[in-house]
Formats: C-alpha cells, structure tokens, sequence
C-alpha cells in the first residue's frame, strides 16, 4: 500500500531512485579498440542520484541547504575559511578577478601591504599556454594580461620572467596550476608580497594538490574550482571561489548576487538588521538594502540540485585524487621506454600533485608527430586533449585585445605544436590502462622506415 506521508513518499522514491540506478547503469565490459576511453568523466553511484532527487522533491530551485552544505564542508576540505558556489570555474575565475576591483578593498590598503583595488588600465600577470577563462577576466575587466612563457616539462609559470613582467601598473598574478601540477609557489607568493600584488590561483585542475604539505589554493588571496563533469569532482556544472578575507567573500557574494551590497542568502532578509537604516551613494537615507547596487555585477548562483549533487561527490574526493594519483604513476612508469621520443611529464619540486591530466611533449627530433600520435590513440578509442589554448596570443580571440608580452614565448609555441594529454581520471580500470600504455608503445611502428 502506498503511503500518503510526505516523508513516507519520499522514502519510497528515494528507494526508488536507487533501483534505478541499479538498472540503468550497469558496468559494461571493456573491448580495446571498440570500447571509449574517455579522458575524463562523471564518476557516480546511487548517492547522487538519491541526493539530487531529494532535492529536486524540495522545489527550492536557487541555492538552499545542500548548497550551504556544500560550502561549509568545502571550505574545511580546501584548508580556507570562504568557499562561495558559482555556476562554474569560468565564472568563478570571472568573479574572482572583478572582486579585484572592488573600492572597497581600498579600505584595507594598509593592512594588506599596500595592495589597491584594480583600475581599467592595471595589468596582471598570467601565462601565455593556459586556458581561455583564466584570461578571459582580466580582458572583460578592462586590465591588460602580460603573458610570460611556462617551464617544461611541469608546463608551469617560468619564475624568471616575473621581474621582467612587472611595470607601475602591475596590480596582481593570475595563474592556474596547469593539469594538477602547482606552479612555485615559494617565488610566485615571495613576488607579490615583494610588490604588494593581489594572487588569484586558478585550481579548477588541482583540487587536492598541495605544494610543500600545504594545499593549492590557500596561498593567493582569492582561489577558484571548477566542478565540471571533467574535474576531480562533479556537480554537473558549477565551481567555486575560495578565500581566507571576510571582506573578499562579501565582495566575491555581491558579484555574484547582481552586484548588491545587501549579503542575505536566497528567500532571507535583513540578515544586516538595518534593512531600511543605509545610506549609500546618492539613494535617499532608508533605501532597501536589498535593492542597492554596490558593484556592476551578474547572476552567477547555482542550483540546490547542483549542489547535492556535489555533497554526495565529497565523500569520494580522498577516492578520486588517490585513484588519479595512481594512475599518473602507472603511465609515468610504464611509458618510460618512450622517453627518447616523448617528455614525460614531471611535478612541480616540493609538490604532490592531484593530476588532472598526464601530458606528453613530442620532442622535436621524434620520427613522430604530435598528429599521427593522437590519430594513432584516438583510432584505438583513447580519447586525447590538446593542453588547452597552447599559445593563447596567437588564437584568434585575442587578435586586436591589448596584452603584454614576455619574449617570444618558445616554451608557449611548443606546447601549441607539441604537446597533448591523456586522462587519468578515476574511472579508468585496469584493463584500459593496459591498452592505453600498449597503444601507447605501438607509436614506434608509425615512424617511416628508413631508406635502403
């Protein structure tokens, strides 16, 4: 008999729930060459599912209780005191930035050595071999990006061009800890405190890697997630914006929240207390703090479906970094006989990564190109990325936008024409690491036989 108990009916359904996933998603068997494998994916059980269902069945369809949730368990996992939910990495790495040039940071100019909020015109350093949304702020915020070129084979920030990036106008580094593998931490954080710079890390590749036991993104002022099917973790879409700053995280929200200056969560009001007593700008004493405007702001919350969605992701976080870790040292071991053709990929010193990815350089005097390489892999069914952008200056996004340049950026250029990458992900098994790494080592019968 079926009950007419609101908790009772969800009980049923959520039991429901997970007889279907029981039979909608059953292990398959892998055949190499005809089964995908993929360089990335969603890794999932019936706890998702049961978690997005229960709170679809709240109908509360902004940010709500898994959301807060979320953040609350985020930020303990993450080492930082803020962890603020947007739609996506990009868009936190677009709030991130625009949190930098809030007026109001000017009140803690003194506080923070010296570091001001950022003004169209100001530059910020970043790499020229990244990924478009770590960038893509900097422009949209009316700054000038200075590319400088990145080391191989970790594909990181090449320190040494720091110095000669620098002019009056640098306001902060914005870089990403390229696949997993952190950049010099101990040089970039020794730089902008040198200079009184704002430090934005992009860890959307790297949850759960640490430099030096510490964990990626509790050294910059700001830090942003992503939390994209591809990642070490999954909400569908979503990401998050990290920060250890009280004053950040309000300014990080009202970006977020339309631009308001108002801080109420979703469906609250007068957490402030004084919703009718403000004065700002030139609104007449006792306008609605709810509906005042302190930043040129967007609508970038995301769903409580999404964010259940993630709370049951968490409990498999330690899971999915210690798989990923595997099975980077699986290939690194196992691809060494290749190493007079190909770079393999080294960590960053003092690091322990949380690989995204396992990327590979052809080298210059391979009998092998890049492309018959990747033409090879992908007819056996293993999926390949190129890493990114590769020398974001020469895509044609940016012809015509202002930006700075260190050199001529050789490394970037080689990463473009060279490199690419394969997964590492957590749901690869056994089977498909063998026949990556057997694909892998038939590369060689590609090269042309040599003239009699």
């Amino acid at each position: 008999m079926t009950a007419s108990n609101p908790e009772q009916l969800r009980a049923q359904i959520l039991d429901l729930v997970r007889e279907y996933h029981a039979a909608a998603f059953l292990p398959q068997t892998f055949q190499p060459g005809v089964t995908p494998v993929p360089y990335a994916a969603r890794v999932f059980d019936d706890r998702e599912l049961v978690s997005l269902v229960d709170s679809s069945l709240d109908f509360w369809l902004t940010s709500g209780r898994y959301a807060a949730e979320f953040e609350r368990r985020f930020s303990a996992i993450s080492g930082c005191r803020h962890a603020m939910l947007v739609n996506s990495g990009s868009s936190a790495n677009l709030v991130a930035l625009s949190a930098l040039t809030s007026p109001k940071l000017d009140e803690r100019q003194r506080k923070w050595g010296g570091k001001r909020h950022l003004e169209r015109g100001d530059e910020v350093i970043t790499v020229a071999a990244g990924f478009p949304t770590t960038v893509n702020p900097i422009i949209q915020n009316g700054l000038v990006p200075v590319f400088v070129d990145v080391t191989i084979p970790t594909y990181e920030i090449d320190v040494t061009q720091l110095d000669a990036a620098l002019s009056d106008r640098t306001g902060a580094v914005m870089v990403a800890h390229t696949l997993g593998n952190p950049f010099d931490l101990d040089a970039v954080t020794a730089f902008t405190k040198k200079h009184g710079l704002w430090l934005v890390e992009d860890c959307c590749d790297a949850v759960g890697s640490t430099y030096k036991g510490l964990k990626v993104g509790t050294f910059g002022d700001l830090a942003t997630v992503s939390f994209y099917p591809a990642h070490h973790m999954t909400m569908g879409e979503g990401g998050c914006v990290l920060s250890n700053t009280g004053l950040l995280k309000l300014i990080v929200e009202s970006f977020r929240d339309w631009g308001r200056d108002c801080w109420c969560g979703p469906g609250k009001a007068d957490t402030c207390s004084k919703r009718f007593g403000w004065q700002l700008g030139d609104l007449p004493f006792g306008y609605d703090h709810k509906y005042t405007y302190s930043h040129i702001g967007y609508n970038l919350k995301l769903s409580d479906m999404q964010a259940a969605v993630g709370v049951a992701q968490l409990d498999k976080l330690d899971g999915f970094i210690a798989a990923r870790k595997r099975n980077f040292a699986f290939l690194r071991e196992h691809l060494a006989p290749l190493e007079d053709i190909l770079i393999l990929p080294e960590a960053t010193p003092g690091s322990d990564p949380s690989w995204f990815g396992f990327p590979l350089g052809v080298r210059a005097n391979s009998p092998v190109s890049r492309d018959q390489m990747v033409d090879h892999l992908e007819r056996e069914g293993i999926a390949t990325r190129l890493l990114f952008g590769g020398n974001l200056t020469r895509q044609p996004a940016y012809k015509g936008q202002a930006f700075r340049q260190v050199g001529k950026l050789p490394n970037s250029d080689f990463v473009m024409n060279n490199v690419f990458w394969v997964g590492v992900y957590p749901g690869l098994t056994d089977a498909m690491l063998d026949h990556m790494v057997e694909t892998f080592l038939g590369v060689r019968d590609l090269a042309p036989t040599p003239a009699r």
